[in-house]
């Protein structure tokens, strides 16, 4: 009996506060202006963007491809071809947020992406045969900061560091094999569909140190279509199919340059530019609360294999030889915690 009477209170409630709204009182709003001294500050998202990853782990598989021209050795003229049978990859990121206000937003993470080539037959040959027994990894910290100047601008600090490597033993890690990339860049936002902002990176994307500028550009046509841009890194044309289920086509350019020992030889240490230019299709599906799945196929395109005898070398004096590796497909595969 009491359930009964509370419902009936709740009705009667509810009906009189829709009454009271649905007032023919004209009412001007302009009378009531924001509190006097609160300043109001941009946010980093746009409507239906897609969700940040704050931790993600996925596998990668990469079908065989021609590795051509690897020297036999530093003493000798004579080159060789090998056959990569697959790459797989480890992938995992975490990114922390530290400090998230109004007035600022500061991520700490910590990333690692170990590639194991499988050569046929490498034989005697060292650059090969090292490749082949090892693991080529990079691993490293990053830091952001998203800071609101207005309701409009804003600013963007990116920073990160790298250990990057073929490495036999923990010992042979080394500052040779450090690498440090950043970006600054200013934006507006002009609406809550579209952010814009322009910038100059320093970046190892492409196998080979770069200072390029920066295309920060992030779209919302409707409730279906939008696209994400970070030229030239990645770019994306997206599809919502729901706010739990998205297709997105485009592409990303991934890379670094790795250290890696040559014992007997002439050359002891080398450092591979590897840069791999990917166009690609990714879905990414919602599987509960704030997990999330994601699979992407493309194609892996050989942007650099230069092996080079210095570290940061872009001379042809400085190198060691270079492979135009062959372009496989490859899929990709991973589990992802995001943001709320």
């Amino acid at each position: 009996m009491l359930q009964r009477i509370f419902i009936v209170f709740l009705i009667i409630c509810s009906n009189a506060a829709i009454a009271q709204v649905d007032s023919t009182e004209v009412v001007d709003y302009s009378k009531f202006g924001d509190a006097e001294g609160v300043k109001r500050y941009t946010t980093q998202k746009i409507l239906n963007q897609l969700p940040q990853r704050i931790v993600s782990l996925g596998y990668e598989y990469h079908a065989g491809f021609d590795m051509p021209g690897v020297p036999l050795s530093s003493m000798l003229p004579a080159m060789q071809n090998f056959r990569v049978n697959q790459v797989s990859s480890l992938k995992a990121q975490v990114n922390v947020p530290v400090i998230s206000t109004n007035e600022i937003i500061w991520q700490l993470g910590a990333n690692y992406w170990g590639s194991k080539f499988n050569v046929d037959n490498p034989g005697s040959n060292l650059f090969a045969s090292n490749l082949d027994k090892r693991s080529m990894v990079t691993s490293g910290i990053n830091s952001t900061v998203f800071k609101p100047l207005n309701e409009k601008n804003f600013l963007i600090f990116q920073a990160s560091a790298d250990i990057n490597g073929v490495f036999q033993e923990f010992s042979d890690i080394s500052s040779k094999a450090l690498t440090v990339s950043g970006t600054a860049i200013y934006g507006w936002k002009t609406s809550e569909k579209n952010m814009v902002g322009v910038g100059i990176s320093r970046t190892y994307r492409a196998g080979q140190i770069l200072h390029v500028p920066v295309l920060l550009w992030n779209k919302t046509f409707d409730d279906h279509w939008g696209m994400e841009l970070l030229l030239p890194a990645r770019g994306h044309l997206k599809y919502n199919f729901s706010t739990s289920s998205i297709l997105q086509l485009g592409f990303e350019l991934e890379g670094n340059q790795f250290w890696m020992n040559l014992p007997n030889s002439q050359n002891k240490e080398v450092f591979i530019q590897r840069g791999e230019f990917k166009p690609r299709v990714i879905w990414d599906k919602k599987i509960k609360g704030f997990i999330w799945f994601s699979a992407q196929a493309g194609l892996r395109y050989n942007w650099r294999f230069d092996v080079m005898n210095e570290y940061d070398a872009k001379e042809n004096n400085q190198r060691y030889f270079t492979s135009n590796l062959g372009n496989p497909f490859y899929v990709n595969f991973s589990i992802n915690l995001v943001s709320p």
